[in-house]
């Protein structure tokens, strides 16, 4: 039986591209791919550098949460600490500058706890997920288009709240449940599990 990530002779084949609009975040373009059945097709893409986000946990069992602002999502949400991979920048760099910038935090420990395909559909963009622990602070960094507040929620508090709807945001769902995994069973709970520099 194929997992999910093995390719087979018919697996899908970009064949052509027409962009549409290059931004500094996404480019989005019409791709014509042939599918594993056989058939082409156009696809609209939006493709995105990826990003990271970090499960920030404390010796009390706190998690660090920011409630931020997002105009698309029209109001204010829950988040881990998170951003876009910069160009040359791996994925644990990512978590390590994007938990000091927003949520004025550096770790001394960190664990991989996998990634997410976020919108699959049309969306390119993998988000890598940290647990970090061993905390310190350092001086915030937000930028001027960010709107956040950094609040401290007991961990059993946040599992909750993904159940009851209060926090909705993906990558933080799936960084949470993922993380309170890890904690009951340890890294055999997750099987890209690592202990990393953030240096790599």
């Amino acid at each position: 039986m194929l997992s999910l990530d093995e390719s087979t002779d018919s697996d899908t084949e970009e064949t052509t591209e027409r962009p549409a609009f290059h931004g500094k975040i996404i480019d989005v373009g019409v791709e014509r791919v042939r599918l594993p059945n056989g058939r082409h097709v156009d696809l609209e893409v939006i493709r995105h550098p990826g990003g990271a986000a970090a499960v920030a946990l404390d010796e009390r069992r706190r998690v660090c949460l920011l409630r931020q602002y997002r105009h698309v999502a029209g109001g204010w949400l829950w988040e881990l600490p998170a951003g876009k991979l910069d160009p040359g920048e791996g994925p644990a760099a990512t978590a390590e500058r994007e938990l000091a910038e927003e949520a004025g935090l550096v770790a001394a420990t960190w664990d991989s706890l996998g990634h997410l395909h976020s919108s699959p559909g049309v969306f390119a963009e993998v988000i890598h997920l940290f647990l970090a622990r061993g905390l310190s602070e350092v001086d915030l960094g937000h930028g001027a288009d960010e709107v956040i507040e950094v609040h401290w929620v007991p961990l059993d508090q946040v599992l909750q709240w993904c159940l009851n709807g209060t926090i909705t945001d993906a990558k933080t769902l799936v960084g949470l449940y993922r993380a309170a995994a890890f904690l009951r069973h340890g890294s055999e709970s997750q099987p890209e599990h690592q202990i990393l520099s953030v240096a790599e």
